[in-house]
């Protein structure tokens, strides 16, 4: 894709990978807008990237997407790049009867930010994306995608949507100005992961510099880095040491 003169929208932009992409297109000039549901962190990423947009979104929350998508329009008409970035994650022991976690509400959770959020933003925005000469959907898989992890059963099954999802998308799209990409990150050293990587987790500032080379191809599924051992079947030593793994 082309990584300069773009004006981007990165849902999920106020830390972790979001905010690494975010500040990766902002240096390269792109006008950037990010997106999430706590203000406080939104702020202070825009704070240390001056000329860097936020607005509060709950991806969610169908009304939130739906008031956002009306002020992106009316604020940054020129509009071409969506990265479907937001995700929960939690660790689910189905085995337990007595896991606290294992409730509506966080089940949920997962379900309504990491899978309906992405089919809403990107039914929201589309019709804005299609109005550009070229736009470009960029959906965060991960590797967990094509390996699951067993004590993130929800999260690896929500990310393995993604894929199919783009997937689909790019075909029913192939014949209009958007294009689909999918990112896959390895394990990712974020605080999504916090406690939880047994080391062996790339360096955030790595895979940036190694997603946003890959960006600038023109290949639609990317996979970064450690990545590429889950997407070929095979799985790398160093990759989620500490985690169980199902395998195909």
């Amino acid at each position: 894709m082309k990584t300069t003169d773009n004006t981007i929208l990165i849902a999920g932009g106020g830390s972790g990978i979001g905010r690494g992409l975010a500040e990766a297109f902002h240096k390269l000039g792109n006008t950037v807008i990010i997106a999430g549901r706590r203000e406080s962190v939104l702020a202070e990423t825009t704070a240390a990237n001056p000329g860097m947009e936020f607005l509060t979104l709950d991806t969610a929350s169908l009304d939130s997407i739906t008031h956002a998508a009306a002020e992106i329009k009316m604020r940054f008409p020129s509009l071409n790049v969506l990265i479907n970035n937001a995700g929960i994650l939690n660790f689910l022991n189905f085995s337990s009867d007595s896991d606290p976690v294992l409730n509506d509400e966080t089940l949920n959770s997962e379900i309504q930010t990491n899978i309906s959020g992405v089919l809403r933003m990107t039914s929201a925005f589309l019709p804005q994306l299609r109005q550009q000469a070229a736009s470009t959907v960029i959906n965060i898989s991960s590797g967990l995608a094509f390996v699951p992890n067993a004590r993130a059963p929800i999260y690896s099954a929500s990310k393995a949507f993604v894929h199919s999802f783009s997937m689909s998308l790019r075909e029913q799209l192939k014949n209009t100005s958007v294009k689909v990409i999918e990112l896959a990150p390895p394990l990712v050293e974020t605080d999504l992961f916090v406690g939880n990587t047994g080391g062996g987790a790339m360096p955030l500032r790595d895979f940036i510099a190694a997603a946003m080379q890959d960006l600038a191809s023109d290949e639609v599924e990317l996979k970064v880095a450690g990545a590429k051992f889950f997407y070929t079947g095979g799985v790398s030593e160093n990759l989620y040491p500490t985690f169980s793994k199902i395998n195909h």
